[in-house]
């Protein structure tokens, strides 16, 4: 009980407003406050949805719906506001209002990093992989009985392990998902700078939110200022299978071990992919066992090997301990999740927030299911997908399947970019590319044989939920 103590103990009933408290990040980090000690109060969007939702309420987290001063209790100590662009102090007058009470006003990684600072903090970072391979590290500890605290930037399926996407812990270990993307409106810092690691898991270097950094140098350098916050006495993790993350990793003055699938220190081979995919860990060139995983996919496979391998080199857990914990691992909602499991035709949905997350998305479609047309039903939500300097990207990202429904691109922030249209996109797609408006055009073009693969980080417009509905009862 020692950290958990200690942690109670420095924020003891402090009061704190949340604005922008729906967020999947600030939902979490509203839970960790809770735990340690807080009163959280908050608001968010009028419109806001989504798991978070359930997840503060779950928690006894109540909060306003819509922006207005009025919503922020007499006694607040201190505010926490998200980065979402409607919470820019010049457009949101709750905002400006916590600005001018006087009182210290931090975004989320700022307060998750004062929370933390006093733990043993593994930091999981990289352009993609972070959140299963987080969740994993976190499901590992908790399934070998080990009460470690962890932040998830995403939703892991529900489980006893697992109940929430955050948790204090009493452990000293603390598991810390860690974005690039700057921290808040007024602190351009990448997020993962604020949490202190002690150790590192470096799952790839990949040029994404090209919204904020325009050139490769300029991603990669928050990564290299991570890195270099590491102690000599901390350990890098890192993928052999990615060259930039590895290559970075080398220069590191600490120890460092790789992993992968074609390379690294630990290695999966000999593996058979199914319903249930099964591999060998080997380190060097000693088989250390078999692991069993109902995810899917090769990334998967990396994800697991990435979070093996930090677990065993550590000596933090026994080979049967991290194998029996994989095998009862769900997975992360968003992340290749099976939303219509009774019906037949079963429908996933990908994070396509980038094109190495859509292209791993695909990949584990044909490689799981080579014998069914594959429907993609995609939203050009993110910057990176909407911005022409990437129109490119669009050349081969649907390689593998038969028709892709396109939803228009999102609107928001439009105006500061230059922003691709909903034609040119179905243009550049081509033949395999339609429009997508509802449910129904997809509903129409499935016959029963189809496997349905969503690729978005939104919700399709509002229409995601009714078309997972849709495709559900009519192939019940």
């Amino acid at each position: 009980m020692g950290a958990l103590y200690s942690v109670c103990y420095i924020f003891a009933m402090r009061k704190a407003h949340i604005i922008g408290i729906a967020g999947v990040g600030m939902s979490a980090t509203a839970l960790l406050l809770k735990e340690a000690g807080w009163v959280v109060t908050g608001s968010d969007d009028a419109a806001v949805y989504g798991p978070p939702v359930e997840v503060l309420k779950a928690a006894g987290i109540s909060f306003a719906r819509g922006y207005s001063p009025k919503n922020i209790p007499s006694d607040t100590e201190c505010f926490v506001v998200g980065r979402n662009a409607k919470l820019d102090p010049a457009i949101n007058e709750e905002v400006r209002a916590a600005h001018e009470r006087g009182k210290p006003v931090y975004s989320f990684p700022e307060i998750l990093g004062e929370v933390t600072k006093n733990r043993e903090n593994t930091v999981i970072a990289g352009s993609y992989g972070k959140s299963t391979t987080t969740s994993l590290i976190a499901h590992i500890f908790q399934h070998a009985g080990v009460d470690v605290g962890y932040f998830i930037g995403a939703e892991p399926v529900k489980s006893e392990r697992l109940p929430a996407p955050a948790k204090i812990g009493s452990a000293p270990l603390f598991i810390l998902e860690g974005d690039e993307y700057p921290s808040g409106h007024a602190d351009p810092r990448a997020k993962f700078l604020h949490f202190h690691p002690r150790d590192i898991l470096l799952t790839s270097i990949v040029h994404d939110h090209v919204n904020v950094y325009p050139t490769f140098e300029s991603y990669k350098k928050p990564f290299e200022e991570l890195l270099a916050l590491l102690p000599k006495g901390g350990l890098v993790v890192v993928s052999a299978d990615e060259p930039q993350a590895h290559a970075l990793a080398r220069t590191v003055n600490c120890h460092h071990v790789s992993y992968g699938l074609a390379g690294g220190h630990y290695q999966a081979r000999d593996i058979a992919y199914g319903a249930i995919t099964r591999f060998t860990l080997y380190a060097a060139e000693t088989p250390l066992g078999e692991f069993q995983t109902s995810l899917i996919g090769a990334h998967n496979v990396e994800n697991i090997t990435g979070a093996a391998a930090y677990v065993i080199e550590k000596n933090l857990a026994t080979f049967a301990q991290v194998a029996a914990a994989v095998k009862d691992f769900k997975g992360v909602h968003r992340k290749l999740y099976d939303l219509t499991p009774e019906a037949r035709v079963s429908v996933y949905e990908g994070f396509g927030s980038s094109y190495e997350k859509a292209r791993s998305a695909i990949a584990a479609m044909r490689l799981h299911f080579p014998n069914k047309p594959l429907i993609v039903v995609f939203e050009p939500h993110t910057f990176g997908w909407r911005n022409r300097a990437n129109l490119a990207w669009y050349d081969n990202v649907f390689e593998g399947a038969s028709t892709v429904f396109i939803a228009p691109p999102e609107t928001q922030g439009a105006g500061t970019h230059d922003q691709l249209s909903h034609d040119e996109i179905l243009a550049h797609v081509g033949t395999i590319a339609r429009p997508y408006a509802l449910p129904k055009d997809v509903v129409a073009a499935l016959t029963g044989n189809e496997i349905v693969l969503i690729l978005t980080s939104g919700d399709l417009h509002g229409t995601l939920e009714a078309l997972t509905k849709e495709v559900g009862d009519t192939f019940s």
